[in-house]
C-alpha cells in the first residue's frame, strides 16, 4: 500500500511540473508570474528552452522511475537536479542575494522535492516480503 501512495506522490508531482515546464515552453512570459524573471530580447529563448527542460525532465524521470520495473534510480534525477537547485539558492543566500517569500518558498519545494525522491527511491528499492513467506536477509526470494 505505501508503494502505491509513494508512486502516486510521485506521479502527481510529475504532473504538476510537467504543466509548469508547458507552460514555459509554449509561454516563456509565466516563468515571470512564477518566478520573477524578466523574460525580453533573446534571454525569452534561453529561459524557454533552459527552465522548461529542468522541469520537464525532472518529470519525465519521475514517471520514468515510479512506473518502469527496473528503473526505480530514475528518481535520483530529479533529486539530483532539485538538490543542486536548493544548494545553489542556499549558496546565493550566504552572498548576499536578495530574498523574498517566493524564494523561500521556492526552497522549501526544492527541499521536499529531494526528500519525496529519494525517499521513494529508498522505499520503492526495498526487497517487498513474500505473501506468507518470512524473508532471510542475504537469501534471494524465489
Amino acid at each position: 500500500m505505501v508503494n502505491w501512495v509513494l508512486r502516486g506522490a510521485v506521479l502527481l508531482w510529475a504532473l504538476l511540473f510537467v504543466i509548469v515546464g508547458a507552460r514555459g515552453l509554449f509561454d516563456p512570459a509565466s516563468y515571470s508570474e512564477t518566478f520573477g524573471i524578466v523574460v525580453e530580447g533573446v534571454a525569452t529563448n534561453t529561459i524557454r528552452a533552459d527552465l522548461s527542460a529542468f522541469f520537464l525532465v525532472a518529470a519525465a524521470a519521475a514517471v520514468i522511475g515510479a512506473l518502469v520495473p527496473g528503473w526505480l534510480r530514475a528518481l535520483l534525477v530529479p533529486a539530483a537536479l532539485y538538490g543542486t537547485a536548493l544548494a545553489g539558492r542556499l549558496f546565493g543566500v550566504a552572498n548576499g542575494d536578495a530574498v523574498n517569500s517566493g524564494i523561500v518558498q521556492a526552497m522549501i519545494i526544492e527541499a521536499l522535492t529531494v526528500l519525496l525522491m529519494v525517499g521513494s527511491w529508498w522505499v520503492l528499492s526495498r526487497p517487498q516480503k513474500g505473501a506468507g513467506a518470512a524473508e532471510v536477509p542475504g537469501e534471494p526470494t524465489h
